[in-house]
């Protein structure tokens, strides 16, 4: 039998005892049948998908159940957890199903960010009604309902609490920093985002959960959850790709290799390899494009949806008469080496 995910980690409960968050630093992918039993005797698990609250003398013995299937980070882990005071937990996700607790939706988007699976690679379907808005502080998460008593008690100890943000996704690097990457201000790139190695995010350039970078790229602009931007292609300065939520279509956008997204330019169809936008310019699926010939001459007239995954394809907008145009793009984007060499 093949199971999905597996991990141990530490959690915040709030003041009535739910957990509010996780963080799972060495979750495992595809655990064998072995693993998943030597967890059943260790931490009481019995099947499905499940999350549980562990003791320490459980996490203990879940350190050796580690150690003895070579799973010797988790052990290294467990080791240590097992001496905290932290609740701890356990999920076991025997199939990829929609996450049914606040522990599997954080184990989800974790595994993400770990670049274990892609996105839309795990069932993240009802995580937006799963979580809930933290207060995510320098000393740590804080359930909403309790911020205003703890500023208080912080105040009155002679510290400040400082608020990053409110939001039900916390940042990224707070739970994991993906090797060879650069991110500007880390408060741009959301947990459950994929950066690939080689992607330098810039100050003002955002990745939102479930979406991402396959591999070297410049993200300047704001990629929206569900996009995924291939290797090698630029976001420009204020671009922007649509996403799904909030009003956007059922049709998962996304950005092909060598690709450049102006500066401004907005993307709302999936768009091939060696493609660009034009600065300034966007173009949604129901776009109207003249598709001119290697003399500039028009050819038809189509929607941008029509192009989809096409690749080799310049976009710009007339000059003269502000109709959006379609030609060969004779050049695919080359970016600089020296602003993504990050290791």
């Amino acid at each position: 039998m093949s199971f999905f995910a597996l991990a141990l980690g530490s959690a915040t409960k709030n003041r009535d005892g739910k957990i509010i968050e996780a963080f799972f630093p060495t979750p495992i992918l595809n655990p064998t049948a072995e693993l998943i039993a030597a967890v059943k005797q260790a931490a009481g698990y019995e099947q499905g998908n499940q999350s549980l609250e562990i003791t320490s003398e459980q996490c203990a013995a879940l350190a050796s159940a580690f150690e003895s299937n070579g799973q010797a980070a988790s052990a290294s882990f467990a080791s240590k957890a097992a001496a905290s005071e932290q609740p701890l937990v356990v999920v076991v996700l025997e199939s990829d199903e929609k996450p049914q607790s606040v522990a599997e939706g954080f184990l989800k988007l974790q595994l993400i960010s770990n670049r274990l699976v892609k996105p839309h690679g795990t069932v993240l379907d009802g995580i937006f009604g799963l979580l809930h808005n933290i207060a995510w502080t320098n000393e740590g998460p804080i359930d909403l309902p309790e911020l205003a008593d703890r500023q208080i008690e912080a105040r009155l100890a002679g510290r400040a609490l400082s608020v990053d943000c409110v939001d039900k996704f916390p940042k990224m690097v707070d739970y994991v920093v993906p090797a060879g990457v650069r991110i500007a201000d880390t408060s741009r790139v959301r947990l459950g985002a994929h950066v690939g190695e080689g992607t330098t995010v810039m100050h003002e350039g955002f990745i939102n959960f479930n979406a991402g970078t396959e591999g070297v790229s410049m993200v300047e602009g704001r990629i929206s959850a569900g996009v995924m931007v291939g290797e090698g292609s630029d976001i420009g300065g204020g671009a922007s790709i649509m996403g799904t939520l909030s009003g956007g279509g059922k049709v998962v956008i996304s950005i092909g290799e060598n690709s450049l997204l102006g500066a401004n330019a907005g993307l709302g169809f999936p768009m091939g390899d060696r493609c660009t936008i034009e600065s300034g310019l966007y173009v949604t699926s129901g776009t109207k494009v003249r598709m001119l010939d290697n003399s500039g001459q028009e050819v038809e007239v189509v929607k941008a949806r029509d192009l989809a995954g096409k690749s080799d394809l310049l976009f710009r907008r007339n000059s003269q008469t502000g109709a959006v145009e379609c030609l060969t793009n004779k050049s695919a984007v080359e970016l600089n080496s020296e602003l993504h060499s990050n290791n």
